[in-house]
């Protein structure tokens, strides 16, 4: 219980959320599948945690989650994979845009900045004790949490040279034959073939030798595409490109698909999503990943397609109690997705309850770890689950001396409940490419795995020996699981080749579909493939670059059939594919860099009049980019369609670039407005609050006043002292909801100043706020005069600059130009620090409604 430390006196609403403050922390969460709950009490459980922080006077980072929850029992009810995961897909975001629209609008007029999270119902914000208080007493909030972070759960690395560490394995791993993995590639050729798994982690070497084979996102001959394949919502990865800077994301991953004995499943394809920053994984990012696990998008974070979700999902971290992802837990199973979540590793080999969330809630299928002689590892966390009574883990598997794939193109040995997951996850890729008709049936699979599992009896902490809370339901042997799955599967084989020449094609899909049903899989380097489908008559379709596609309607397999199948393809010309790259003025872009994002070759990069040329470029139909390089400025990136049935010529134009909200930027005609009335705005850090001539509509939100400063910047949230050291857009911290003008270390002096303007008539103005003259802080030798325009008849935002100058830091060098939304999540950033601006240069930035 909470206990206020101050006399001040509190409403009664505070005081009941302060008493109610430790059931959010210990209850469990309604699943998502439950009916919307009824608006009940009219105060929220308050975290203590945000109650001890913001009754010393200071902001908290909360989130606000909602009662409101989506009735996902329409996505359990389908039957294929994909239509489970664009129902639920549906039904989350639908709900959760209904539901939060009400506090959406009640934060936009207290001017408080939020990030919409639609798979948990719940708006991450930074606020004060007063926001809290009037928070929780609304009707329609669940309860409000503090921001936390949770530890990859992984031990020190086994003591054992770092040669044995570094060696490429020679053979399957102990763990891999101690599941019998290696039994199932044998006795059923089945290497998970055709199942997709992710983690969510600190990242992947997507290039590691033992994992570059089977990225989902290797188009082949060293050409990759990320878009549904890759996410980094921490920021940390550069360039749009997979990284780990840990290591833990890539030891995972190897354990599940890792090439050369590492990997239990080595025929099935990885995605990933980096959920945490390094070794801590906030619930921000978190919840981020596991948003897109079911809905993965591009690049940009934007054209989310469900029916790309994995089909397993591994979760090496966890931590605390929370009942917080239990959310996310239920929305994949929903939308048949096997999840898979370390049991942690705060145990002692004695003590019960020492497993934590989310591994320990009932929803989630939690691991154990044992070491290759069959012991229990001692840090290995026992149930009864302290979150809510249920037995856990759920089933053990080698944790202990697991050696797996590690950044750097090498091999390292770690303990951990973390190691033992990924064998469970990669296990289910098995059993499921064995048994599709088990795809997307997250209890029918639970259950084979568990009866399959050799039970070990140990009772001390409650349970029996089939089911007790040290192992679960025992030692993971997926050999039993497979020989025990529903094998209605008939195996098709066979060898893709060229008509002409007899060559095996490597790297061509052969997909097939019965109704929505569909399966993939990708040929080996000698041409060969393997599909395990269920009984029915299916349309095969062979396609593979540099070849015509082939399509065969009424292929009839039955129940445990083996057909052999070979395919064969015809070989297409090949022709040239040259253009230009043009900027969004018109003019030739040099720099920017082309390629195909579905055909395996080599970008090329245009040259300084814009030209590239592609010489050799197969007939078909492919996605051609061209992104420009930096500075980028309002370039977009282009992707277009190119038919390619003889040379072809491309005008690569590059669009306007935008911001997630539809917000895009172009290089304006230059028409100075002068100011009139001064501001009392002075000094080296000052701020003041100016009203506006008529509302100002900024990220879906209308003002009527914005705070304006002396670095160059317009606050619609709040009047802020102290930003001088200006950051990239978009970023978390303060200050949000901005218009970076010309934002830098500046100063109003004796010789400078700050004016207004309304020019025009009602309806069609034009409102400017005035920099002129201003002075750098760091040499007041040097000054810039610029504006920033506000259009009330389109909505746009104008940047000017008059007075520029040619040198460092007047050309913006060490500014930040650009716009960001109230959370600090979106943003259309012009320039970073670098020298590209002009005298009479000018900038508009138009909304969607009005671009």
């Amino acid at each position: 219980m909470h206990l206020p430390r101050s006399p001040r006196r509190r409403t009664a609403a505070w005081a009941a959320a302060a008493l109610t403050a430790a059931a959010v922390l210990t209850g469990p969460a309604p699943a998502f599948a439950q009916p919307a709950a009824d608006a009940g009490p009219v105060t929220a459980k308050v975290d203590s945690a945000v109650l001890d922080t913001v009754e010393h006077g200071k902001e908290s980072t909360f989130f606000v989650v909602l009662k409101p929850r989506a009735d996902l029992s329409a996505a359990e009810g389908r039957r294929t994979h994909a239509d489970k995961a664009k129902s639920a897909f549906t039904a989350l975001r639908e709900k959760a845009e209904s539901s939060q629209a009400p506090l959406q609008a009640f934060l936009d007029r207290k001017r408080v900045g939020y990030q919409s999270y639609w798979i948990a119902n719940a708006l991450k914000v930074t606020g004060d004790e007063k926001l809290v208080t009037a928070l929780a007493e609304r009707s329609d909030v669940k309860s409000i949490r503090k921001e936390r972070t949770y530890l990859l759960d992984t031990i020190e690395q086994n003591p054992v040279t770092d040669a044995a560490a570094d060696a490429d394995p020679a053979a399957a791993e102990w763990g891999v034959k101690d599941i019998k993995a290696d039994q199932v590639w044998s006795h059923y050729d089945d290497r998970g073939e055709g199942i997709v798994i992710a983690n969510v982690d600190s990242g992947v070497q997507y290039d590691h030798p033992a994992l570059v084979g089977n990225y989902r996102g290797n188009l082949g001959d060293g050409t990759f595409s990320h878009d549904y394949n890759w996410y980094d919502p921490t920021g940390q990865c550069t360039g749009g490109v997979p990284c780990d800077n840990n290591g833990h994301g890539t030891h995972t991953m190897g354990t599940m698909v890792g090439a050369g004995g590492v990997g239990v499943a080595p025929g099935a394809k990885w995605i990933a999503a980096k959920g945490c920053e390094s070794r801590s994984c906030s619930d921000s990012s978190l919840l981020a990943a596991g948003q897109w696990i079911l809905a993965p998008t591009d690049h940009n974070g934007q054209n989310p397609k469900p029916e790309m979700a994995p089909d397993i999902v591994n979760n090496s971290w966890g931590g605390g109690d929370t009942t917080f992802y239990q959310d996310i837990v239920e929305a994949w199973n929903a939308a048949g997705i096997f999840e898979a979540f370390a049991a942690g590793n705060d145990g002692d080999g004695t003590t019960c309850s020492t497993a934590h969330a989310p591994g320990a809630q009932a929803p989630s299928y939690g691991v154990g770890a044992y070491d290759v002689n069959g012991r229990i590892a001692d840090f290995s966390g026992f149930g009864p689950s302290l979150v809510d009574g249920s037995a856990k883990p759920n089933i053990s598997a080698p944790g202990v001396n697991v050696r797996s794939t590690w950044p750097g193109n090498t091999y390292k040995a770690l303990n951990g409940t973390s190691m033992a997951t990924p064998h469970v996850a990669g296990a289910a890729a098995l059993l499921w490419s064995a048994a599709p008709s088990l795809i997307g049936k997250i209890d029918e699979t639970r259950a084979i795995l568990n009866d399959g599992a050799v039970d070990v009896d140990d009772t001390h902490c409650g349970g029996t020996a089939d089911m007790n809370n040290v192992w679960g339901e025992g030692k993971l042997d997926i050999l039993a699981s497979v020989d025990a799955a529903p094998r209605s599967a008939a195996t098709v084989t066979g060898t893709v080749t060229d008509r002409a020449t007899g060559r095996p094609v490597s790297g061509a899909t052969v997909k097939a579909q019965a109704g929505t049903a569909k399966r993939s899989v990708t040929t080996a380097a000698d041409g060969t493939y393997k599909l395990n489908l269920t009984a029915g008559t299916y349309t095969l379709a062979v396609s593979g670059y540099g070849y015509a596609s082939a399509t065969e309607d009424g292929f009839i397999v039955t129940t445990g059939e083996k057909v052999t199948k070979n395919l064969a393809l015809d070989a297409v010309p090949a022709h040239a594919v040259s253009g230009t790259v043009l900027d969004v003025t018109g003019k030739p872009l040099k720099g920017a860099t082309v390629r195909f994002t579905d055909a395996p070759l080599a970008a090329v990069t245009s040259d300084s009049d814009g030209a590239f040329r592609f010489p050799s470029v197969a007939e078909g139909s492919f996605s051609l980019t061209a992104t420009p390089a930096a500075p980028v400025l309002c370039n977009g990136v282009l992707t277009t369609t190119v038919a390619v049935d003889g040379d072809e010529t491309v005008r690569a134009a590059l669009p306007n670039r935008t911001d997630a909200a539809g917000n895009s930027c172009a290089p304006a005609t230059y028409n100075w407005v002068s100011g009139r009335t001064k501001v009392a705005l002075s000094g080296d850090e000052n701020v003041r609050t100016v009203p506006l001539p008529f509302p100002v509509t900024f990220y879906g939100v209308k003002y009527t006043d914005a705070s304006v400063t002396t670095n160059g910047l317009v606050n619609f949230l709040e009047p802020r002292l102290g930003d001088y050291a200006n950051t990239a857009l978009p970023g978390a911290t303060k200050p949000n909801g901005i218009v970076a003008a010309f934002w830098d270390d500046l100063t109003v002096d004796a010789k400078a100043s700050v004016k207004t303007a309304t020019n025009g008539t009602a309806g069609a103005r034009t409102f400017a706020i005035v920099w002129e003259n201003v002075a750098f802080a760091s040499d007041t030798s040097q000054r810039v005069t610029f504006e920033a325009l506000f259009d009330e008849a389109t909505g746009a935002i104008t940047l000017q600059y008059q007075s520029i100058g040619t040198a460092s830091p007047e050309t913006g060098a060490k500014a930040t130009i650009g716009i960001e939304n109230q959370a600090g999540t979106d943003a259309l950033q012009y320039s970073f620090n670098e020298s590209v601006l002009t005298d009479k240069s000018a900038v508009r930035i138009s909304s969607k409604a009005t671009s």
